[in-house]
């Protein structure tokens, strides 16, 4: 099971560059734009038109799903990360925890962006792009589902 948690533990790494370059500046404001001060909300912009609008103008649940991306989900991810790599056990029930937490977030994340006023302009795209985000939780809940 060691080389499945340390595969895990690369992909929530890429969680933590997810938060770090894009959720995080987004949460303090500054925007999904092509002239953005930070260049991979620049790069995100293209993406925001395309598929995901509320990121050009974000709602107060988009803001709130960004800052516990931000403050909670990243610096988990980095423990997690670390934990799952040396195979630390106590990561077990936190990881549950977490895992649950990160898919009640993305149901509400994908509730707001599918009903809200500016849906994803292309499912074929947006859907296979934005899953890993839920699935990644749920395959980590079954890995510690059982001690």
């Amino acid at each position: 099971m060691a080389w499945f948690d340390r595969a895990l533990a690369v992909l929530f790494l890429v969680a933590v560059a997810n938060g770090v370059l894009l959720s995080l500046p987004e949460a303090f404001g500054v925007p999904v734009a092509p002239d953005s001060p930070w260049p991979p909300l620049r790069a995100l912009h293209h993406w925001a038109v395309t598929q995901e609008p509320a990121h050009l103008d974000p709602p107060p649940t988009l803001r709130a799903s960004l800052w516990f991306d931000a403050l909670v989900q990243t610096p988990f991810a980095v423990v997690l990360s670390w934990a799952l790599w040396t195979g630390r056990r106590w990561i077990r029930t936190p990881a549950l925890v977490y895992a649950g937490a990160a898919i009640a977030n993305m149901y509400f994340y994908f509730f707001q962006t599918v009903h809200g006023p500016t849906p994803p302009l292309d499912p074929a795209v947006y859907w296979p792009a934005n899953l890993p985000w839920l699935v990644l939780p749920a395959v980590l809940a079954v890995r510690f589902w059982r001690p």
